[in-house]
């Protein structure tokens, strides 16, 4: 297949997939977008942590909420902390108690109950993601998966599963960002309509 062909191919497989996910994921996107008004409005914070990739999308997440989502709005900063953006506490919990707990023992010391963590994973596999959803349940933390192909075993420890039924990491990564902006703007307009 020649190159603008193959461009054109992963253009309408993206566009494909994100039509299905607004077919299918209106519910899902819903709970979690309530799940976050609930923790925002009840004094709790919104976590994010992934890897790779979906430790940017983490981090993109968090900003969105902490400094600004739409030039338009101009609103207050809300409590959302990328749990991937401190590498002196990834890196000691990686090495004091394994790459499996970076995410999970900053959680324990900052999450509370009724908070909200995103766990993002493109395989639904991650370990660390993995020990962080196990950490939240423990706390009474809200669990939401951001996850791909068919969820992995991270979907069972999720009470809200945003899936990207998809086995390509490329387009699952691209699906989230859409799911993720659109969380975050139903989530602006319920906070700000109050």
């Amino acid at each position: 297949m020649e190159e603008a062909a193959r461009f054109a191919a992963m253009m309408e497989e993206g566009a494909v997939l994100r039509r299905r996910l607004a077919s299918e994921a209106a519910e899902a996107v819903l709970g979690v977008v309530a799940a976050c008004e609930q923790a925002i409005r009840g004094g709790g914070r919104l976590f994010f942590c992934g890897n790779g990739g979906s430790a940017a999308d983490a981090q993109h997440l968090a900003t969105e909420l902490l400094i600004r989502l739409r030039s338009s709005v101009e609103r207050a900063s809300w409590p959302a902390i990328a749990l991937t953006l401190d590498p002196t506490a990834l890196t000691a919990g990686g090495n004091d108690y394994g790459f499996e707990q970076v995410f999970a023992r900053p959680l324990s010391g900052l999450g509370r109950k009724g908070d909200v963590l995103f766990g993002i994973t493109t395989s639904g596999k991650s370990p660390n993601v993995l020990r962080a959803f196990e950490t939240a349940r423990e706390m009474g933390i809200v669990t939401v998966g951001m996850l791909g192909g068919d969820g992995g075993p991270a979907r069972a420890l999720c009470d809200h599963v945003l899936l990207v039924p998809s086995p390509v990491t490329a387009r699952v990564q691209e699906a989230h960002i859409a799911l993720g902006h659109a969380v975050m703007e139903l989530l602006e307009d319920r906070l700000i309509r109050a």
